[in-house]
């Protein structure tokens, strides 16, 4: 099975942070409107998600979505959840920690694209 988004060490220890401090809370793939392109933690009732939202999977136990219209552009790449020293977006649950997470991404491979039917 191929993830259509994964979180690396790091990443998954911040979560697993959270998670102790706040329970459950989802992630948001932003579009760069307001907070730049980031990956952001969301408590529920802090943004509703609905059709125009894509459900990627879930990282450290938390579910991970992206806007519809964004996935169409990026449904051809794994995403890759990190995270970085410094202040991230001010929406995001993780804002005090003094981490961020960021999004990296890789194509995937014919084969992977094949197993998700993308091609």
């Amino acid at each position: 099975m191929v993830d259509k988004v994964i979180a690396t060490p790091a990443a998954l220890v911040l979560i697993a942070q959270l998670r102790a401090e706040h329970g459950s809370f989802f992630f948001h793939q932003s579009g760069g409107c307001c907070d730049n392109s980031a990956a952001n933690a969301y408590l529920p009732g802090e943004l509703t998600i609905g059709a125009g939202d894509v459900y990627l999977g879930h990282i450290g136990g938390v579910p991970f979505y992206i806007g519809a219209k964004q996935y169409e552009y990026w449904k051809h790449t794994q995403l890759i959840i990190d995270v970085i020293e410094g202040s991230g977006g001010t929406f995001s649950l993780e804002g005090p920690t003094g981490q961020a997470f960021l999004t990296r991404s890789r194509v995937f491979t014919d084969a992977e694209a094949a197993a998700l039917g993308l091609s």
